[in-house]
């Protein structure tokens, strides 16, 4: 059984960090590309940061690019995002996904999705 689980969500001020961790299990992820996304309330879910399988191929949404870094072990089977500098408008819950396509994570190709972990950012 393939398991993505989320960590490292919570409530956190405005200018504050968070990081998030993503644990795998019956799977390999250095098979895989890796990715987070998100969804806030009444929104579509977007994309926020890729990995390739090696860790050298990286993609994080322009918008959050300089806050947001994405990172991998795989010989922890771990995903990880490092979120700094946090807004309001960051509040969403966060997913962690594994690719199809090895080099580049796209949600139309997405094998497996974790259950997700609340962000909120709230003075």
């Amino acid at each position: 059984q393939v398991r993505l689980v989320e960590s490292g969500g919570g409530s956190v001020q405005p200018g504050g960090s968070l990081r998030l961790s993503c644990a795998a299990s019956g799977i390999s992820i250095s098979s895989y590309s890796m990715g987070w996304f998100r969804q806030a309330p009444g929104k579509e879910r977007e994309f926020v940061a890729g990995v390739g399988w090696s860790g050298t191929l990286t993609k994080t949404a322009d918008s959050l690019k300089g806050r947001f870094t994405i990172s991998r072990d795989n010989a922890k089977n771990t995903l990880s995002l490092q979120m700094n500098n946090l807004k309001r408008e960051d509040t969403a819950v966060y997913y962690c996904a594994a690719g199809s396509d090895p080099y580049h994570i796209q949600d139309r190709r997405i094998a497996f999705w974790g259950q997700g972990t609340q962000v909120t950012v709230s003075s």
